[in-house]
């Protein structure tokens, strides 16, 4: 099996704090995984070192057999929990600058995400409600032809109609080749497009497996899964 994200024993210290403490984790090719946790659990140390962001205290972790680096960055399409653009843009600025930075960027797949999100060219980024900003972020992410999509938190601010169509999105954009990672604390709403979850608890692995392996073994959804483990 060919994995787009391998790591061993990953360690991440931040003074006296242990964000993460010898994780093992391989997500293959062609997986949507779940990596699941409450806050301060670790997701968001764990997605930005993968991203090549933050560097490990110890252990290892590779992208595709890379290093995180110049060139993992250009196969990892990060979605970080706050999305920074220039308040002076329109969207059509944010669109014209992901196709400069990122050779993959496919900007036919950018208007056609758009339209799927009711966004145009011409408005105005600092005029975006929260949920706008966010099709706008997940849009821009979406376009590239990654190899690994990273997504922190993309739901957080996108009404319930919306999120069934956001989710579909996130699914036709995984293929065979791509993986993606996605955080979130709405799992009951997103569990149905994971294959593979894992829990992460005080920096550390508590279960990871086939999302519906679980279910059937356990005889929970993974949302009750995540209530049992972390007592929510």
């Amino acid at each position: 099996m060919e994995y787009i994200l391998s790591c061993k024993n990953l360690t991440k210290n931040y003074f006296t704090k242990t964000a993460l403490k010898d994780v093992d984790l391989n997500i293959p090719k062609g997986k949507i995984v779940g990596l699941l946790g409450p806050n301060g659990s670790g997701k968001t140390t764990f997605m930005k070192i993968a991203a090549g962001i933050l560097r490990q205290s110890s252990g290892e972790i590779t992208i595709n057999g890379e290093i995180p680096g110049v060139n993992s960055k250009a196969i990892v399409s990060y979605l970080p929990d706050k999305t920074h653009l220039y308040k002076w843009m329109k969207i059509n600025d944010a669109i014209e600058l992901f196709k400069d930075f990122y050779e993959d960027f496919d900007e036919n797949r950018a208007d056609e995400l758009l339209k799927f999100m009711k966004l145009e060219r011409n408005m105005s980024v600092k005029e975006l409600s929260k949920g706008m900003y966010e099709k706008l972020s997940l849009t821009l992410v979406l376009s590239r032809k990654a190899k690994l999509y990273i997504l922190d938190e993309p739901l957080g601010w996108v009404d319930p109609v919306a999120r069934e169509q956001i989710l579909d999105a996130i699914i036709s954009n995984c293929n065979e080749e791509s993986s993606m990672i996605i955080t979130t604390h709405l799992v009951r709403d997103i569990e149905r497009v994971f294959e593979d979850v894992a829990f992460l608890k005080d920096g550390q692995i508590a279960l990871y497996g086939n999302a519906e392996e679980l279910r059937m073994e356990k005889e929970k959804s993974i949302d009750e899964l995540y209530r049992d483990i972390f007592g929510e």
